[in-house]
């Protein structure tokens, strides 16, 4: 099967890349910016470029892991957001109804407003309290309106041994300052970017392209940012402390949602998958940066 994996780059992306199975697929990886060999150049926006990739490469699955991720810049920069989180996902799904192709398309729990208490179903009615969130939200339309072959997987808070993510930025400032304050009062879960490759592949292998629609992907458990910090300092040893502090306490200039758990029973029960906690995943991570 031909596979077109496009923000190969990103956190994702990459961890594609390590996974990747030759002998069963022919990929073919692409970013806006290559920064490394076997990545081409491709802007997902400019539809004769990817309709010539599509069409020339005769590819099957489209996986976009391309998404404008800085929620805070989003607020200022709300057009290129969307040229990158709704029209570029548009023109990939276009491409993949021309074709025949199926798209994997990653959305976020951004989509919604965190007003609640309880998990987030994917039929949950959408409320994007942010820029980024409003953007992913239109990547989401797009795709559906295009009559593609689609699933949108909806995922949160990911983290890897690549890119910038939190994880990543805990581990530095903790293993340098005395102590860091982290936000208590924004509730999610983390999602290790080793399980959403693996499960982005498992569909593939298995034959289960076929399963079009929304899903929600995330490790097992709950946690906040505070939580999260405070597992990733202990496991690795730094004597810092972790001190609890309010979202109030550091104004962004951006609304992010208070409470964005994800219900995952569709995508277990659709899949037949077990997946990991959050913590399980995150210990492996951390046993395996560089």
């Amino acid at each position: 099967m031909k596979i077109l994996i496009t923000g190969a780059c990103g956190q994702l992306g990459r961890t594609l890349m390590d996974i990747k199975d030759e002998d069963k697929h022919e990929y073919i990886f692409t970013d806006a910016f290559p920064m490394m060999e076997g990545v081409l150049a491709l802007d997902i926006s400019d539809a004769e470029a990817v309709d010539k990739v599509v069409s020339d490469n005769d590819v099957q699955v489209i996986v976009n892991c391309a998404a404008y991720t800085d929620v805070a810049k989003a607020e200022t920069e709300e057009e290129v957001a969307f040229k990158v989180n709704a029209e570029a996902p548009g023109t990939l799904a276009k491409a993949a109804a021309r074709t025949g192709a199926v798209l994997i398309h990653i959305s976020t729990d951004y989509v919604f407003d965190g007003k609640t208490n309880i998990a987030y179903a994917e039929d949950a009615e959408p409320a994007p309290l942010s820029a980024y969130g409003r953007s992913k939200l239109a990547g989401e339309c797009a795709v559906i309106a295009s009559g593609c072959h689609y699933i949108i997987i909806r995922s949160a808070w990911l983290f890897s041994r690549y890119g910038k993510n939190f994880v990543k930025t805990i581990l530095e400032k903790t293993s340098s300052q005395p102590s860091v304050k982290v936000v208590e009062d924004q509730i999610g879960t983390p999602t290790f970017a080793g399980d959403l490759a693996e499960f982005i592949m498992y569909i593939i292998d298995n034959d289960m392209l076929d399963k079009e629609g929304v899903y929600n992907y995330t490790n097992e458990g709950v946690c906040s940012w505070y939580d999260l910090a405070w597992e990733v300092c202990d496991l690795s040893g730094h004597l810092c402390d972790v001190l609890p502090c309010k979202t109030s306490d550091f104004p962004t200039g951006v609304t992010r949602p208070a409470f964005s758990v994800l219900d995952k029973t569709k995508v277990k029960q659709t899949f037949c998958i077990e997946i990991p906690h959050w913590k399980d995943s995150l210990r492996f991570c951390m046993a395996n940066m560089a």
